[in-house]
């Protein structure tokens, strides 16, 4: 419950936030008398959609601490601690990454990288994951989470999730507007758009959205890959990662919060592969394979 309603809110202080800019800028008044400002319709849209991504990108530390309950090692506290701080500075330091911070959070078998920028980074591992895995393979999937940060695939992400989400808040308006037209056609006294342009732009938004998050589940697929094969050359060997993938495959793992779910070494159900932010765990091993 607490999750959802963190969720909640944050996305409504985002709207509330970005309402303003928008409103400050004069750019949500793109229906004027003469129809639709094509120019500022774009401006609006990339003001909503890129600055929603980045502003979840900026508070992405945050909310995966508030979201997990993740604790920022400061001083370890045990061997295992010292342990998990010592690899991820090894790691970092082969990625020639500054140090990240490390955190730990109770939950099933996961880990999770996260942050604005490879200065500002941040490594998390559940307990479950440190319970079942040796620690080889818990340092392959360090290895993994590094590897994401030397990528720079939160950025990158974020700059995809902001491309999309532009063209659809784009797109659902243009079309809204043309049905809203050829629907009052016929009506001279109409001045302004009707129910047709609020109703076709929703239904649009969610059916474009649906297809967007089709295009940035497949990159975000790509990504794993990538990671893995960054695993793979900062551990030396293919191998460790492997095994760290098979290990996962055998194990009950809890998919991250929805606002985390691409961050994670594991991923959700594959009952809906295109929706999936993680390839099959088989296909990440046998990818693995070819770098032998």
């Amino acid at each position: 419950m607490k999750r959802i309603l963190l969720f909640l809110a944050t996305n409504l202080a985002v709207m509330l936030v970005l309402s303003l800019v928008t409103s400050m800028l004069g750019v949500n008044r793109f229906l004027t008398a003469n129809g639709l400002n094509l120019g500022m319709l774009l401006v609006f849209a990339a003001v909503i959609g890129f600055g929603g991504a980045f502003i979840s990108l900026l508070m992405s530390k945050t909310m995966a601490k508030w979201s997990t309950g993740a604790r920022v090692i400061e001083a370890p506290g045990s061997s295992t601690e010292v342990w998990l701080v010592d690899t991820v500075a090894r790691l970092a330091k082969r990625a020639n990454l500054p140090m990240p911070e490390v955190a730990i959070y109770d939950g099933e078998p996961n880990a999770f990288a996260t942050g604005a920028s490879k200065s500002s980074s941040l490594v998390a591992v559940s307990t479950g994951l440190l319970q079942s895995m040796t620690r080889e393979e818990a340092e392959a999937v360090l290895a993994h989470e590094v590897a994401h940060i030397a990528n720079g695939d939160m950025v990158t992400l974020t700059l995809i999730q902001g491309v999309v989400n532009t063209f659809v808040i784009f797109l659902s308006r243009v079309v809204g507007y043309l049905v809203d037209s050829f629907l009052r056609r016929n009506d001279e006294e109409s001045t302004g758009p009707g129910i047709g342009y609020l109703v076709t732009s929703i239904v649009c938004e969610i059916v474009f959205g649906v297809l967007a998050s089709i295009i940035v589940a497949w990159f975000s697929r790509q990504r794993e890959f990538r990671a893995d094969a960054g695993a793979a050359q900062l551990m030396g060997s293919p191998t460790p990662m492997q095994n760290a993938l098979r290990r996962l495959g055998s194990l009950h793992t809890e998919p991250l919060p929805q606002n985390m779910a691409a961050s994670g070494i594991a991923g959700g159900p594959a009952w809906m592969a295109l929706f999936s932010s993680h390839p099959p765990l088989e296909a990440r091993i046998a990818a693995l394979a070819t770098r032998r």
